[in-house]
């Protein structure tokens, strides 16, 4: 059975023009071929050649006259027909971002060809904060690619851990693998940020892999979370140890540090630490920013 196609009444001219384009593009695209009737060519192939020949060409028609028109304007990229469509050649404009005045008053203060000392930078942090609350205070670090080497490329694969001596400032629940979380884990329930699991876990683990797994929570023993002293373990997690890694095709590590009501000393002593465990001399750029607000480009 074919196919049924519905037409609404006072529709008949739009499905012309509409039939007219089609034929219009069947014809260009005809005459971009090497042979067709578009060309004027038709290749013919058989017996009846001279010595080694297997192709000629005979002359035939030329486009037709009316399509001439409706072509050069598809090619162009110009509209035709009903006021308002849009050509193949056109694109729709992306609309550009426009940040709030607050933003833009903010990031004023800020000199971005400048890298600031890290305690001015600290300042500039906490006085361009957008937030009514409490906001998080971010490190972005630019690793440099050269300073990996070929076991850790570009692209990724550098990771490890530091003690942050004043926390996050925000409240991790760490969680000691045993059975009772495994059976909530199944059913859907997690109440943790980070499980550490002991190595006799990870085989009962596995049956909650594809849960944990996508969600960043399966124990690993490269980021420490599989350990012998589990006990010890969460507890210098919940207390200031965060893990950091680069990521996935960019060497890039992003880290909270704090937050914004913290004093300076306290970020000061958090980026240092950071700043040391990932090795000052890997460090192509760092920049500091407050929740929603511009970023500040610290001196290493």
């Amino acid at each position: 059975m074919g196919k049924i196609r519905a037409v609404a009444m006072g529709d008949e001219k739009q499905e012309k023009e509409q039939k007219r384009r089609a034929e219009a593009r069947r014809q260009t695209k005809d005459s971009k071929k090497p042979f067709g009737k578009a060309q004027g060519k038709v290749k013919v192939e058989g017996v009846g050649m001279k010595g080694g020949q297997r192709v000629a060409v005979v002359e035939g028609t030329d486009i037709k006259p009316e399509f001439k028109k409706l072509i050069e304007e598809v090619e162009s990229g110009k509209k035709s027909g009903e006021a308002g469509s849009r050509s193949a050649g056109q694109k729709k404009q992306k609309k550009a971002r426009v940040r709030s005045k607050r933003y833009v008053e903010a990031a004023s203060l800020v000199d971005k060809t400048k890298t600031y000392p890290l305690g001015d930078a600290i300042s500039l942090v906490k006085k361009t904060s957008l937030t009514k609350f409490d906001g998080s205070v971010e490190l972005h670090i630019n690793l440099n690619p050269a300073s990996l080497g070929e076991k850790n490329p570009p692209a990724g694969g550098m990771r490890g851990s530091v003690s942050l001596p004043h926390g996050t400032g925000k409240q991790v629940r760490v969680l000691v693998a045993d059975d009772a979380i495994i059976a909530d884990v199944a059913e859907g329930k997690i109440n943790f940020d980070i499980l550490v699991a002991h190595p006799n876990m990870m085989p009962k683990l596995a049956k909650v892999a594809r849960i944990l797994g996508p969600k960043g929570l399966m124990p690993n023993p490269k980021t420490g979370t599989v350990t012998e002293d589990t006990a010890k373990r969460a507890k210098e997690l919940s207390t200031g140890k965060v893990n950091f890694k680069t990521e996935p095709d960019q060497p890039l590590i992003h880290l909270l540090v704090g937050k914004v009501s913290f004093d300076e000393k306290k970020l000061t002593d958090n980026v240092d630490a950071i700043l040391d465990a990932v090795g000052r001399g890997k460090i192509a750029k760092a920049t500091l920013s407050a929740t929603m607000g511009p970023g500040v480009k610290v001196q290493i």
